[in-house]
């Protein structure tokens, strides 16, 4: 199957066949005539499989013709929601390039940066607009955006806006739109959340999944590092230095975990930046620039990353501390082993994280292997301490039963959290190694 036979210009596949596209994905053989043909479309892949491609070749084929203007600015024609500014980007990037040859426009909006300049930018023609749901709201308030008139909607990873609290926005975003128009959903995970959306928004549509419901991408290898929560640090500086591990993108739960781990990185004189919701968007878009050109060794990012970072060939995801949803733990793992390339997600898993880890996987329906490094062996006397999510929900109450259970773990292949049962009445140590009540 080439692209050309999927319908689109000669012009779109020039542009595609110069950014090293030889053929199709699934996603986008089976997504592509169906954005052609008109009709809503509920499409969902595993992360990294080329799903922007799915609906951005075929809505810049769409609007290759020409609009019906009776008089003034040519409207905006097709809106694409993101939840992410890392990944609003990466889409408008993805636009420009495919269209490269087409005399269409398109444009980012996101927050994090001055309004002004969109609303200059606005002034001009806009065929095609990009943007988060909370800054189109902004533009929306201030009237400085006209959407009456778009043709083709596009929610690009929808679980995670569900995910992010954006169903309001999105919500009031809707009721701007034309009912006349064709809606596409797009979606890594298929929750029930999903469903109900995609029953309120779409009209009939065609369903397309080509990979198993909230799957790890085949091309990932899997391992947990079974260690200590006070040695992670030392665990991972050990494993990059060691391994001579380089593009190394690091996941923490917490902001000020970025900030912290980034830092001992570079005391270690391991080159590390953090990236994150508090940072300014000027520094965000710097870190990530610095680590796609291989500038900076490692990138230490909260979930805010996990959607946003396309890079070709990045060959090492590490999860420092465990996902507290564990779909997240896809969307991590899923920056690396893209577009037909392996790669290699590991896990640092200390006690408190065993039930977060059986949660992960329990949704991706296999154990992952174990790989225990000599030097770094869990202390079976520490007791797990409570993790607090968001909701105040207390996770993983249960606690090692000593190294044999890790090693019984790599040598059948077993899952270690679902072989770490609860305590009985034996002595419960705390970090300090003393007797706890």
């Amino acid at each position: 199957m080439t692209f050309s036979a999927l319908g689109l210009s000669d012009e779109i596949v020039r542009a595609v066949t110069e950014l090293g596209y030889v053929k199709p994905t699934p996603i986008q053989e089976k997504a592509i005539p169906a954005v052609l043909s008109g009709c809503d479309l509920l499409a969902g892949a595993q992360t990294g499989t080329g799903k922007t491609a799915g609906f951005t070749l075929p809505i810049l084929q769409k609007l290759s013709m020409p609009a019906k203007l009776l008089s003034g600015k040519p409207p905006v024609r097709a809106l694409v929601l993101i939840p992410t500014r890392e990944l609003a980007v990466q889409v408008e990037d993805s636009v420009r390039n495919c269209g490269k040859y087409l005399k269409l426009t398109s444009m980012t909006m996101i927050g994090g940066v001055n309004i002004n300049p969109q609303i200059q930018r606005l002034q001009r023609r806009v065929d095609i607009l990009v943007a988060t749901p909370g800054r189109l709201i902004d533009h929306l308030q201030q009237k400085t955006v006209d959407l009456s008139c778009i043709e083709i909607l596009v929610l690009d990873e929808a679980d995670r806006m569900l995910d992010m609290g954006f169903i309001r926005d999105i919500r009031k975003i809707l009721a701007k739109l034309p009912k006349n128009r064709q809606n596409l959903l797009f979606s890594a995970t298929f929750s029930d959340e999903i469903k109900l959306l995609a029953d309120e928004l779409l009209d009939n549509p065609e369903m397309i999944e080509v990979a198993r419901r909230n799957a790890a991408a085949d091309l990932v290898r899997q391992k947990i590092y079974p260690v200590d929560r006070d040695r992670k640090r030392e665990l991972l500086i050990h494993l990059i230095k060691e391994h001579g591990w380089y593009q190394v993108l690091v996941f923490t739960r917490t902001k000020h975990g970025a900030n912290k781990l980034a830092e001992q990185l570079i005391k270690s004189d391991i080159p590390a930046l953090a990236i994150h919701g508090n940072k300014s968007q000027a520094a965000r878009t710097r870190a990530l620039a610095e680590f796609k050109s291989g500038k900076l060794q490692v990138l230490v990012a909260t979930d805010i990353a996990a959607r946003g970072i396309d890079i070709i060939e990045l060959p090492h995801v590490v999860n420092f501390e465990m996902p507290n949803v564990a779909e997240d733990y896809i969307h991590r793992i899923g920056r690396t082993g893209r577009a037909g390339s392996e790669g290699e997600a590991s896990s640092l898993v200390c006690v408190d994280e065993y039930k977060l880890l059986q949660g992960v996987e329990r949704l991706i329906g296999r154990c992952i292997p174990v790989e225990q490094v000599a030097g770094f062996e869990p202390d079976p006397r520490i007791r797990a301490e409570p993790i607090v999510t968001g909701k105040n929900r207390v996770q993983g109450n249960r606690r090692l039963q000593g190294n044999g259970q890790v090693q019984e773990a790599h040598r059948t292949g077993r899952s270690l959290a679902a072989m770490v049962k609860p305590a009985a009445s034996s002595p419960v140590y705390h970090r300090s190694g003393g007797r706890g009540r």
